[in-house]
């Protein structure tokens, strides 16, 4: 989009948060963020070192929500004991108060090594090899494997054997990726993943 001169930006929220916690116009925009901080939030990572550590992304301010109606349990599940919500997602701050998110706590997976694994990270490189419309990143036996739903019609056009196509796209990948998050193989499914009303993959369906 910026080759073209197209001016987009990328905000991040929730509807606790009424919704907004952090924007950026797009003259100001830092590439890979979802904006700075909004001026009437707090944002804080929990974390050693918001940074440079990943720890999860937690928020005060006026707009945020008092509570969950009638469920007091799920509140206090949402709030840390000093009064920040718990937006469950995992991320990092710069100088700046730009807000990079790396993905989401409950989708972390742990390495062999206990190295923190974003497989969402993982993702955003795989889907943007050739052919490939939609990925899931699942961990089996301590090797990570991508789940990918191809453009069918123009992989076959392209290739007549689909594992060469797929040694290609793990090596492709993989040059891309630290060694502790490279993909062992690459596993072709054969329709869309499923996915909620909000069009989010329903992970939790897929090993």
């Amino acid at each position: 989009m910026r080759k073209i001169g197209l001016p987009y930006t990328i905000g991040y929220g929730m509807t606790e948060c009424g919704p907004l916690i952090g924007y950026e116009s797009t003259d100001e925009f830092a590439a890979r963020s979802c904006g700075k901080i909004v001026d009437r939030m707090e944002v804080r990572i929990d974390s050693d070192n918001q940074y440079k550590t990943v720890g999860e992304i937690q928020v005060k301010g006026t707009n945020v929500m008092m509570g969950y109606y009638k469920n007091p349990e799920a509140t206090k599940a949402t709030f840390t004991e000093d009064g920040w919500l718990k937006t469950g997602d995992l991320g990092l701050l710069d100088k700046k108060g730009n807000i990079f998110i790396k993905g989401r706590s409950k989708n972390m997976i742990l390495g062999s090594n206990g190295q923190n694994i974003f497989p969402e990270e993982v993702e955003d490189k795989v889907n943007n090899l050739p052919y490939v419309n939609e990925s899931l990143v699942v961990s089996r036996g301590r090797k990570l494997v991508a789940l990918v739903y191809p453009d069918y019609a123009k992989l076959n056009a392209a290739f007549a054997d689909l594992n060469v196509y797929i040694k290609e796209c793990v090596a492709k990948a993989n040059s891309n990726l630290p060694s502790y998050s490279q993909l062992s193989t690459i596993e072709l499914i054969d329709k869309e993943f499923e996915k909620t009303p909000k069009k989010s993959i329903k992970r939790f369906l897929y090993k």
